[in-house]
């Protein structure tokens, strides 16, 4: 429930953002930033993390609740752009310490063996957010208003802080009996970095084209403003059946489950620079760019896990830090490509980022079959009488 509201808040302005951008009297690209805005304030998630590693996972995730109630109800009061995007940020920093501690526990309690599968479950409620939450959000705005959507936000948050508190054990998290130096130790692993790399090259490339869907779609490819939600769902559906889908196969061959993905946000935004004037196949190909690309979230937040041994939070807060690292970085890029190009540089810029995701993934595939060599030859040797 918590992942699902806050997924929602977090893309649900790209539905919104011409609506937003008359209201405020501010150009699109300017609207633009309060996706950036919210991603630089989880970037932030590390040290979100490491100052509650000591608190109660109950305590924190119900204190974010209500700091993000409280964030929504501030843009929908104000007129003022400064102050809609410092509450965007300020909420982006509960919202980066609620997703890294669910993740963590959901990787916890369900062992490493089904590590991927476990998060893939706990971070689709952020992806379901695309397929109900930012199309309804789109519905709500042109009925009530582009505030309306933060209203209900804030109101919902309410309610999803009572089977909260009412089922989520006290007590503090088992990550703080590692003491923070060994954890901090832990994130040395030259892999895990590679991850990070990985995290912020896939969510450049995909959530900084879903960012300017609205644009792009509306202006470009012609669809109508009031089938918009429409397009916005069917990316949604892509978004959730990969990363339901992909933890199945990354348990197994996470490198090669990655790569793939990548190979996919490739082809499939590199195609949609070149039909994006048409609006089925600009819809489809979104689709498998969500598909691949957030399919790959839960495989390379998994591999974080398993690589900073030890201190899963602080993992997958990394994670979640880099993907929106990634948004905030994507989504800059784009909003002034587009005031250059307009909409039509949306998918361009996107495949750059992707072109640029195969370097990680392909290094991972090489470092793990170096790795396997190895331990092979080592055991062939030990077996030698």
């Amino acid at each position: 429930m918590g992942t699902f509201l806050m997924g929602t808040s977090e893309f649900v302005v790209a539905g919104l953002l011409p609506d937003i951008a008359t209201d405020l009297a501010v150009d699109i690209s300017d609207a633009g930033l309060l996706v950036t805005a919210f991603a630089i304030g989880m970037i932030a998630t590390p040290l979100v993390a490491v100052a509650a590693l000591k608190i109660p996972e109950r305590t924190t995730l119900l204190v974010s609740l209500a700091v993000f109630a409280a964030g929504h109800v501030v843009v929908a009061l104000t007129d003022d752009v400064t102050v809609v995007l410092l509450a965007r940020f300020a909420t982006a920093l509960v919202t980066g310490a609620f997703w890294s501690i669910a993740a963590s526990v959901g990787a916890r309690v369900s062992g490493p063996d089904n590590a991927a599968r476990a998060i893939g479950l706990v971070l689709s409620g952020g992806i379901l957010a695309t397929v109900i939450g930012v199309p309804l959000g789109s519905i709500a705005g042109q009925i009530m208003g582009w505030r309306g959507p933060f209203w209900i936000l804030a109101g919902l948050a309410v309610l999803a802080a009572v089977p909260v508190a009412r089922f989520v054990p006290g007590g503090r998290s088992s990550s703080t009996v590692v003491p923070l130096r060994s954890q901090l130790a832990s994130l040395t692993s030259g892999r895990l970095w590679i991850v990070m790399a990985a995290c912020v090259l896939v969510t450049s490339a995909v959530m900084s084209t879903y960012s300017f869907i609205a644009p792009l779609l509306t202006e470009r490819s012609g669809l109508s403003a009031e089938l918009l939600p429409i397009g916005l769902a069917i990316f949604g559906v892509g978004a959730v059946t990969g990363t339901l889908g992909s933890g199945r196969f990354a348990d197994r061959a996470p490198y090669a489950t990655a790569l793939t993905g990548g190979i996919l946000v490739v082809v499939s935004l590199g195609l949609l620079s070149l039909f994006s004037e048409f609006t089925v196949a600009s819809i489809a190909l979104l689709a498998v760019a969500g598909m691949a690309g957030l399919g790959m979230n839960p495989v390379l937040m998994s591999m974080a896990v398993r690589f900073a041994e030890g201190a899963p939070t602080l993992a997958t807060s990394l994670c979640t830090s880099m993907f929106n690292l990634g948004t905030a970085v994507g989504s800059w890029v784009t909003a002034h490509a587009i005031s250059g190009s307009g909409p039509v540089a949306v998918p361009i810029v996107g495949t750059v980022f992707a072109a640029a995701l195969l370097v990680p993934l392909a290094t991972l595939v090489v470092v793990d079959r170096s790795r396997a060599a190895s331990s092979h030859a080592v055991t062939e040797h030990a077996s030698v009488p």
